[in-house]
């Protein structure tokens, strides 16, 4: 994915912003080719009742994305909508504090922003993702991706300025299935994937 990406952004100045856990991981190597500074966006899911695997929308700092659709089917209470949010917002500050180690935010006003998930699903985070480095006043938006399927990817294309997905199979079921190894990444391994760059 990286090699996809080398040569896309001569004379612009890129900060590639991995979405962890996962997507710190992919990230870095991207970051090595481009010569760019690496930093984290941490959206987050925000899981239906009684099923938090299924998405009814995702935030990041400043952001709402809410599926109005499918809250509405669900019937989902405001209430939980916004406790899950609150609860969710609590976890953006800690993951955000421990992986940046004190030092701050990698400025991305008047930059490409290029970020990285290590799979795209239903998209809902990396849509957070976009919309926020967008408020933060970046000059264009990437989200590249090892994987997804086509519907999101179609989706995602509304969201940024480019979408750069290497694998869109017919038969999607989840990100996982595409990797040999698709262990779960710690914060450690994220803090040392960021290597002091953030």
């Amino acid at each position: 994915m990286a090699e996809s990406l080398a040569g896309r952004f001569a004379g612009e100045r890129v900060v590639v912003l991995g979405i962890p856990r996962g997507g710190v991981v992919v990230a870095a190597p991207v970051a090595d080719v481009l010569h760019a500074q690496l930093d984290v966006v941490v959206p987050r899911k925000l899981g239906a009742p009684g099923n938090p695997e299924l998405a009814i929308g995702a935030i990041a700092p400043g952001v709402r994305v809410l599926d109005e659709r499918l809250l509405r089917s669900l019937g989902v209470p405001d209430r939980y909508v916004e406790e899950e949010i609150a609860r969710e917002e609590e976890e953006i500050r800690r993951r955000t504090e421990r992986y940046r180690s004190g030092k701050a935010a990698v400025a991305i006003e008047g930059a490409t922003a290029v970020i990285v998930d290590d799979g795209v699903a239903t998209g809902a985070t990396a849509v957070a993702a976009l919309r926020w480095a967008r408020a933060q006043g970046a000059a264009r938006v990437v989200l590249a991706a090892p994987v997804g399927p086509r519907g999101t990817i179609h989706r995602l294309a509304q969201e940024a300025d480019e979408v750069v997905v290497i694998v869109t199979p017919l038969s999607f079921v989840a990100v996982g299935e595409w990797y040999v190894s698709f262990d779960q990444v710690s914060d450690e391994e994220v803090i040392r994937a960021l290597g002091g760059r953030a």
